[in-house]
Order: C-alpha cells, then sequence, then structure tokens
C-alpha cells in the first residue's frame, strides 16, 4: 500500500484506526504480544499498549486482548472484531488506492524533485 495516501477512522476526536494503528494490529497478530509487536515495530512498550488502549476503547468491543504478564503468561492476540476490522480497513485501503491511482501519478509528476544528498 502506498503510504502517500492514509486513512483514518475517528471516533470523534480520536483516531479509532489509522496506518499504524493497523500496522500495530498485524505485529500483534504475527508476534502474539504487545510487547514483541512493540519490538518488531521499534516502538515502546508503552507507545504500544497506548495505541492499543485507545484501540480498544474507541470500538463497541476491543480489538484486542491480552493475558496478564508474568511467567508463562502475557500474550496478546486479535479479537474476532479486531481481525474484521484489520481485513476490512486493509480492503479499504487496497479500494483508495486503486481508485486514485491515476490522480496520485499526475500530482507527484508536479512534485519538486527532493535535493541530491
Amino acid at each position: 500500500m502506498d503510504r502517500e495516501l492514509k486513512i483514518r477512522l475517528y471516533a470523534g476526536e480520536e483516531i479509532a484506526l489509522g496506518p499504524g494503528k493497523a500496522d500495530l494490529l498485524d505485529a500483534i497478530a504475527r508476534e502474539g504480544s504487545i510487547s514483541g509487536a512493540a519490538r518488531a515495530m521499534g516502538l515502546s512498550y508503552r507507545r504500544a499498549w497506548l495505541l492499543v488502549d485507545a484501540m480498544n476503547r474507541c470500538f463497541r468491543s476491543p480489538l484486542v486482548e491480552s493475558g496478564a504478564g508474568g511467567m508463562g503468561g502475557g500474550g496478546a492476540s486479535l479479537t474476532a472484531l479486531g481481525e474484521k476490522v484489520l481485513d476490512r480497513y486493509r480492503v479499504m485501503e487496497r479500494k483508495a488506492a486503486d481508485a486514485i491511482h491515476g490522480d496520485l501519478a499526475l500530482l507527484r509528476r508536479s512534485l519538486k524533485k527532493p535535493p541530491a544528498r
């Protein structure tokens, strides 16, 4: 997905879901924990946890469920709703990118070239 296009879903003033939060959901599904996802993305655990907390508060039911940490505990996974929301968000990203592909190419040709290093 082209990162020049960013879809954000708001719940009031708060971003309920956007590209970074969707990437975090992907990482949690892949890594099996919030801390593992944070490490994989180069985020602090606190930042990742705050993003998960915001998502869980914005939706009618949580997108991520986690177990108590400690020896042999912990871990996190997407709920059924979390999986559905993430899948639908990725579909929306692809549809939007496809819909604006030509317009975006035209605008890119109008941009200044970045300075050489």
